[in-house]
């Protein structure tokens, strides 16, 4: 009799022992899968963010000398139309993330600064020049300092940057819902995103 409790106790020790490996083994999948599922929506994310727009520009650029005591002058003008195009660009593949498997977390460490690229088509209208004062290396050098800052002023004026980060945000939230619908958590630089909404926080 005592022999047959000693069996029946080890083949349920064997039984469950098998049980917990199956169980232990079927989490393991599961995170990997899980991780792997995470992984490759980061990498579908990992694009230039885009968006684009068209400024103008009208001004005139005047310069004078002088010479023999102020007596004679001579001068230089232009009156010069400048039309841009312009992106604002994230480039999502610089994205630093984390994933910690042991604790179900994904980690936005460092999202990229964005990426302003302006390519300005300068024209020269109603150029006068006198001989002793004409057109030079130096003006254009100033001419093309003025237009950046203009264009760069209007920029930051403008809703170009707040709609490329309302195009970052988009891309970012598709992180979040994956990792939320499968019990994971979203962070970034160690601070929970708990509702889709956070992500428009983002200090950038």
């Amino acid at each position: 009799m005592k022999n047959i409790v000693i069996a029946i106790l080890m083949v349920a020790v064997v039984i469950f022992g098998f049980m917990y490996y199956e169980d232990r083994n079927e989490e393991k999948i599961q995170l990997e899968e899980n991780t792997a599922l995470i992984q490759e929506q980061i990498r579908n994310v990992g694009k230039l963010v885009v968006t684009e727009g068209t400024f103008s520009q009208v001004f005139t650029y005047k310069n004078s000398k002088s010479f023999y005591f102020d007596i004679l002058s001579a001068r230089k003008k232009a009156l010069i139309v400048v039309n841009a195009d312009v992106s604002v660009a994230y480039d999502l593949s610089k994205l630093e993330i984390e994933i910690d498997e042991d604790d179900k977390r994904v980690v936005i460490k460092e999202i990229p600064k964005e990426e302003i690229n302006i390519n300005p088509n300068i024209k020269y209208y109603d150029v006068t020049q006198d001989y002793l004062n004409q057109f030079e290396a130096e003006d254009y050098n100033k001419i093309k300092e003025r237009i950046e800052k203009g264009l760069k002023d209007k920029i930051e004026k403008s809703t170009l940057k707040s709609n490329a980060k309302n195009r970052l945000v988009s891309e970012l939230q598709k992180i979040y819902i994956l990792t939320n619908s499968m019990g994971w958590t979203l962070e970034y630089q160690n601070n929970p995103i708990t509702t889709s909404d956070g992500l428009e926080r983002i200090k950038l």
